[in-house]
Protein backbone atom coordinates (compact mmCIF):
# COMPACT_ATOMS: atom_id res chain seq x y z
CA UNK A 1 0.00 0.00 0.00
CA UNK A 2 1.28 3.45 -0.83
CA UNK A 3 1.67 5.80 2.12
CA UNK A 4 1.29 8.89 -0.01
CA UNK A 5 -1.31 11.56 0.61
CA UNK A 6 -2.50 14.32 -1.65
CA UNK A 7 -1.35 17.92 -1.31
CA UNK A 8 -4.99 18.86 -0.71
CA UNK A 9 -5.30 16.34 2.15
CA UNK A 10 -2.04 17.62 3.68
CA UNK A 11 -3.33 21.19 3.41
CA UNK A 12 -6.54 20.28 5.25
CA UNK A 13 -4.57 18.38 7.89
CA UNK A 14 -2.27 21.37 8.44
CA UNK A 15 -5.31 23.68 8.64
CA UNK A 16 -6.87 21.45 11.28
CA UNK A 17 -3.68 21.57 13.36
CA UNK A 18 -3.61 25.35 12.91
CA UNK A 19 -7.14 25.45 14.38
CA UNK A 20 -6.20 23.26 17.37
CA UNK A 21 -6.56 26.04 19.95
CA UNK A 22 -10.00 26.93 18.61
CA UNK A 23 -11.44 23.42 19.15
CA UNK A 24 -12.34 21.60 22.30
CA UNK A 25 -10.47 18.29 22.61
CA UNK A 26 -13.38 16.04 21.63
CA UNK A 27 -14.20 18.18 18.61
CA UNK A 28 -10.56 18.19 17.49
CA UNK A 29 -10.31 14.39 17.78
CA UNK A 30 -13.58 13.98 15.90
CA UNK A 31 -12.44 16.24 13.08
CA UNK A 32 -9.08 14.45 12.88
CA UNK A 33 -10.81 11.06 12.85
CA UNK A 34 -13.02 12.18 9.96
CA UNK A 35 -9.97 13.42 8.06
CA UNK A 36 -7.91 10.29 8.67
CA UNK A 37 -10.87 8.08 7.73
CA UNK A 38 -10.49 9.45 4.20
CA UNK A 39 -7.26 7.46 3.90
CA UNK A 40 -7.25 3.68 3.40
CA UNK A 41 -7.36 1.46 6.51
CA UNK A 42 -3.87 0.83 7.89
CA UNK A 43 -2.46 4.00 6.33
CA UNK A 44 0.56 4.98 8.43
CA UNK A 45 -0.04 8.72 8.04
CA UNK A 46 -3.62 8.33 9.27
CA UNK A 47 -2.39 6.36 12.29
CA UNK A 48 0.26 8.99 13.03
CA UNK A 49 -2.07 11.97 12.73
CA UNK A 50 -4.75 10.30 14.85
CA UNK A 51 -2.16 9.32 17.46
CA UNK A 52 -0.95 12.92 17.50
CA UNK A 53 -4.52 14.15 17.99
CA UNK A 54 -5.06 11.78 20.93
CA UNK A 55 -1.71 12.78 22.39
CA UNK A 56 -2.32 16.51 22.00
CA UNK A 57 -5.64 16.16 23.81
CA UNK A 58 -4.16 14.28 26.78
CA UNK A 59 -5.14 10.75 25.73
CA UNK A 60 -1.63 9.35 25.59
CA UNK A 61 -2.71 5.80 26.43
CA UNK A 62 -4.73 5.74 23.21
CA UNK A 63 -1.94 7.38 21.23
CA UNK A 64 0.80 4.84 22.03
CA UNK A 65 -0.56 1.89 20.01
CA UNK A 66 -1.33 4.17 17.07
CA UNK A 67 2.20 5.60 17.11
CA UNK A 68 3.58 2.06 17.11
CA UNK A 69 1.27 1.04 14.26
CA UNK A 70 2.27 4.13 12.28
CA UNK A 71 5.98 3.41 12.79
CA UNK A 72 5.48 -0.19 11.70
CA UNK A 73 3.46 0.99 8.70
CA UNK A 74 6.18 2.92 6.90
CA UNK A 75 6.08 6.65 7.57
CA UNK A 76 8.26 8.99 5.53
CA UNK A 77 11.43 10.15 7.25
CA UNK A 78 10.07 13.42 8.68
CA UNK A 79 6.86 11.97 10.12
CA UNK A 80 8.74 8.85 11.24
CA UNK A 81 11.09 10.94 13.34
CA UNK A 82 8.22 12.99 14.75
CA UNK A 83 6.42 9.76 15.66
CA UNK A 84 9.48 8.47 17.52
CA UNK A 85 9.85 11.73 19.46
CA UNK A 86 6.15 11.91 20.28
CA UNK A 87 5.95 8.23 21.26
CA UNK A 88 9.00 8.61 23.50
CA UNK A 89 7.54 11.73 25.12
CA UNK A 90 4.23 10.00 25.73
CA UNK A 91 5.88 6.91 27.20
CA UNK A 92 7.80 9.15 29.60
CA UNK A 93 4.68 10.99 30.72
CA UNK A 94 2.92 7.65 31.18
CA UNK A 95 5.65 6.59 33.61
CA UNK A 96 8.12 4.71 31.40
CA UNK A 97 11.15 7.01 31.10
CA UNK A 98 13.52 4.13 30.36
CA UNK A 99 11.64 3.12 27.21
CA UNK A 100 11.54 6.78 26.26
CA UNK A 101 15.30 7.12 26.68
CA UNK A 102 15.94 3.88 24.78
CA UNK A 103 13.88 5.07 21.80
CA UNK A 104 15.55 8.47 21.73
CA UNK A 105 19.08 7.12 22.14
CA UNK A 106 18.45 4.81 19.18
CA UNK A 107 16.99 7.72 17.21
CA UNK A 108 20.10 9.84 17.78
CA UNK A 109 22.11 7.12 16.02
CA UNK A 110 19.56 6.69 13.21
CA UNK A 111 19.76 10.01 11.39
CA UNK A 112 20.48 13.70 11.74
CA UNK A 113 18.14 16.47 10.66
CA UNK A 114 16.25 19.56 11.81
CA UNK A 115 14.74 17.57 14.70
CA UNK A 116 18.07 16.69 16.36
CA UNK A 117 17.58 19.25 19.12
CA UNK A 118 14.04 17.99 19.77
CA UNK A 119 15.44 14.48 20.21
CA UNK A 120 17.99 15.87 22.66
CA UNK A 121 15.39 17.90 24.56
CA UNK A 122 13.05 14.96 25.07
CA UNK A 123 15.96 12.69 25.93
CA UNK A 124 17.00 15.23 28.56
CA UNK A 125 13.51 15.04 30.08
CA UNK A 126 13.71 11.24 30.18
CA UNK A 127 17.14 11.46 31.82
CA UNK A 128 15.77 13.77 34.52
CA UNK A 129 13.05 11.23 35.28
CA UNK A 130 15.73 8.53 35.45
CA UNK A 131 17.82 10.52 37.95
CA UNK A 132 20.49 11.38 35.38
CA UNK A 133 20.28 15.14 35.80
CA UNK A 134 23.89 15.97 34.83
CA UNK A 135 23.49 14.15 31.53
CA UNK A 136 20.14 15.89 31.01
CA UNK A 137 21.73 19.30 31.58
CA UNK A 138 24.59 18.42 29.23
CA UNK A 139 22.14 17.45 26.48
CA UNK A 140 20.02 20.55 26.91
CA UNK A 141 22.97 22.92 27.04
CA UNK A 142 24.62 21.22 24.07
CA UNK A 143 21.46 21.68 22.01
CA UNK A 144 21.11 25.29 23.15
CA UNK A 145 24.74 26.07 22.30
CA UNK A 146 23.97 25.74 18.57
CA UNK A 147 21.42 28.54 18.74
CA UNK A 148 23.18 31.27 20.70
CA UNK A 149 24.34 34.44 18.97
CA UNK A 150 27.67 34.16 20.81
CA UNK A 151 29.52 31.80 23.18
CA UNK A 152 28.57 28.73 21.15
CA UNK A 153 31.91 26.97 21.48
CA UNK A 154 32.29 27.80 25.16
CA UNK A 155 28.83 26.52 26.07
CA UNK A 156 29.28 23.38 23.97
CA UNK A 157 32.58 22.70 25.74
CA UNK A 158 31.04 23.23 29.19
CA UNK A 159 28.11 20.99 28.27
CA UNK A 160 30.50 18.18 27.31
CA UNK A 161 32.46 18.68 30.53
CA UNK A 162 29.35 18.10 32.66
CA UNK A 163 29.67 14.37 32.10
CA UNK A 164 33.12 12.84 32.21
CA UNK A 165 31.89 9.62 30.59
CA UNK A 166 29.68 11.31 27.97
CA UNK A 167 26.09 10.56 27.11
CA UNK A 168 25.48 6.84 26.76
CA UNK A 169 22.65 4.40 27.22
CA UNK A 170 21.84 2.59 30.45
Amino acid sequence: MTMETTAEWERRCAALWDAFDECDPAEFRSRMKALTDELPPGHAVADFELASAYDATDLGEQAVPLYRKALDGGLDSDRRRQAVIQLASTLRTLGDPQSSADLLLAERDQTSDRLDDAVSAFLALAFVDLGREREAAALALGALSRHLPAYNRSLAHYAQALTAEGITGG
